[in-house]
């Protein structure tokens, strides 16, 4: 199955494609109900895997479990995957590359920061010299057959991210994404700058970029927008209100037969879809 393709024809196609950050299986589940396609996100999966920040600690083996999971019980999904900084060696970096592709990632997002990372919306992020980041990216673009590469700078200097965005647009990447791109005008000076490279832009909740609607990215040129951690944050504050009314009503649960309330029936309803013999043999994702 070719599952890049099937992106980059999203991608190409007109207005901006939207992929929902998921962090785990139930939250991919509700998602696949609202979109068609998915950001695997180091941020939400650094969350949810591990409990911890987005500053380096996740291991590709575990990653690509995840990915394989999501492939297995959504075969009809655009998947593109944060890989960080390729996990840092460049040969890791194409392995986890090919075995992502093997298992039916549509993409992955490199991007050129280096050790200690962060997330792309905090301070103190540190980049690799551009020819060595370069280097990298090129042996990636090598091992992939039909994946779809994303080139990534996390460049804080503007002159720098113009430097940068402009050499990876040079590049057989298939789409650049500036992380942590401050404001509208600089979203038209990196759509100016690489040409008509697609450009993706990062949707994330109390981050430095703007809030942004589809049809305003769209206007500006934006090919492709991730959404980070929007599921994520949904379920901190879901969760934190649960329990809070849990502990108000004296540990008595809430009457699953009110509208929005979800029992093991909804919940159960819900996870039958993703059993894998149910989905027969399905192409990727159509634009």
């Amino acid at each position: 199955m070719l599952y890049g393709n099937a992106l980059r024809k999203a991608i190409s196609s007109s207005g901006t494609t939207p992929l929902i950050g998921i962090y785990d299986m139930y939250s991919a589940s509700i998602a696949a109900q609202h979109y068609n396609g998915f950001f695997v996100s180091g941020f939400g999966f650094a969350a949810s895997h591990y409990g911890l920040p987005d500053i380096g600690f996740i291991a590709w083996p575990d990653m690509l479990a995840f990915v394989e999971r999501l492939r297995l019980a959504f075969p009809e999904h655009h998947l593109l995957v944060d890989i960080d900084d390729g996990y840092v060696d460049p040969e890791v970096a194409c392995h986890v590359v090919q075995r992502l592709e093997r298992t039916g990632a549509c993409g992955v997002i490199l991007e050129d920061q280096r050790r200690p990372r962060r997330c792309g919306h905090a301070e103190g992020k540190l980049t690799l010299p551009l020819e060595e980041y370069l280097e990298k990216l090129q042996l990636v673009l090598s091992s992939r057959k039909d994946m779809v590469v994303v080139a990534r700078t996390d460049a804080t200097e503007e002159p720098e991210i113009l430097r940068r965005a402009a050499a990876l647009a040079e590049t057989d990447a298939d789409v650049v994404l500036v992380d942590g791109v401050r404001s509208v005008e600089w979203i038209r000076k990196v759509r100016k700058v690489i040409g008509d490279k697609p450009l993706l832009f990062n949707q994330i909740a109390g981050g430095k970029s703007p809030r942004l609607s589809l049809s305003e990215l769209s206007d500006l040129g934006v090919d492709v927008a991730i959404y980070s951690t929007p599921c994520l944050f949904a379920a901190h504050g879901a969760i934190d209100g649960a329990l809070s009314d849990l502990k108000t009503a004296d540990g008595r649960l809430p009457d699953t037969r009110e509208a929005a309330a979800i029992g093991v029936k909804g919940a159960t309803e819900l996870l039958e879809k993703n059993i894998s013999r149910h989905h027969g043999h399905r192409q990727p994702a159509r634009v």
